[in-house]
């Protein structure tokens, strides 16, 4: 195990820790106060929003598991980085969207990422994620640390339209045909060559099947012979890689950012300039023109 430490901070701090949590390979997070100058804060003061202090989360990742740009896709994936200084009801510089990097690599990870966001056209408004070095991180009070756990709740204070979709088994088999279930769910794949978008090539935009997020616009999308709809590049933010040893295999799954649902895979043998060939089961995906 290889372990890595991540900071960022995305509006109230109860909601981005539960949604860390979900994450593979996220071995532990504590939620905090960094990006100030007061020593040793509290609550009460930083929520007074006039300390620079942002409410924050540290998260402790296995990097054979998790990469850092995955970290970043779900990070961008619960919040909206368009609003100044506030998430939902919650209004304050203690709330602000932030990146605290802790060395080279991710900062030029947190860029890039944040510049592909902005010339995707998905955006409203250009993104206000402020990307800075990591200071000194204060972890919060007790009562703070996995409050939604701790409380038999929903994340419910995370309530903006990035936010992670976390159903039941049961809730799932109850809003997917038996189809989407097998492949979202339990990571089936269609037989080659039989599914609805194999064949494919009208305009518009491919969405996860179980929560509607968007995946993939058509212009990504590419003739190939391996029998499955095939893409060379996914929407920034949309997607989560990771590691897949199943079968006897080395491959890298692809996974909604938004609900966690398997897509497919992907690989690094895709004829476009990307390199990359995404690799997405039909019956993952609707598609909305």
């Amino acid at each position: 195990m290889s372990l890595s430490e991540a900071f960022f901070a995305a509006g109230c701090f109860w909601g981005v820790q539960a949604a860390f949590d979900q994450v593979p390979g996220v071995t532990e997070t504590e939620v905090g106060y960094m990006g100030g100058v007061l020593e040793n804060p509290t609550y009460e003061r930083v929520s007074q929003g006039d300390t620079g202090y942002a409410e924050s989360v540290k998260v402790v990742y296995d990097d054979k598991v998790v990469s850092y740009e995955n970290l970043l896709n779900v990070f961008f994936n619960m919040h909206d980085p368009t609003t100044q200084n506030r998430q939902g009801p919650d209004v304050g510089t203690q709330y602000r969207s932030v990146i605290f990097y802790v060395n080279e690599n991710q900062r030029q990870s947190a860029l890039e990422l944040i510049d592909r966001l902005n010339q995707s056209g998905l955006l409203t408004a250009p993104i206000v994620t402020e990307v800075v070095p990591a200071g000194k991180f204060y972890k919060a009070e007790d009562y703070h640390q996995k409050y939604f756990e701790k409380q038999g709740g929903a994340a419910t204070c995370h309530s903006t339209n990035y936010q992670l979709v976390n159903l039941s088994d049961k809730e799932w088999q109850n809003k997917l045909s038996a189809e989407e279930y097998q492949i979202l769910r339990q990571k089936g794949t269609e037989r080659p060559f039989t599914g609805k978008y194999f064949d494919f090539d009208e305009e518009g935009t491919y969405v996860c099947a179980a929560c509607g997020n968007p995946i993939f616009q058509s212009d990504a999308k590419f003739q190939s012979p391996c029998g499955w709809p095939s893409f060379d590049k996914a929407i920034p933010g949309s997607v989560r890689e990771v590691p897949d040893f199943s079968h006897g295999m080395n491959r890298v799954e692809v996974l909604c950012a938004r609900c966690g649902s398997h897509l497919g895979h992907v690989f690094q043998d895709g004829p476009t300039e990307t390199g990359e060939r995404f690799c997405i089961n039909s019956g993952a995906m609707d598609f909305e023109d």
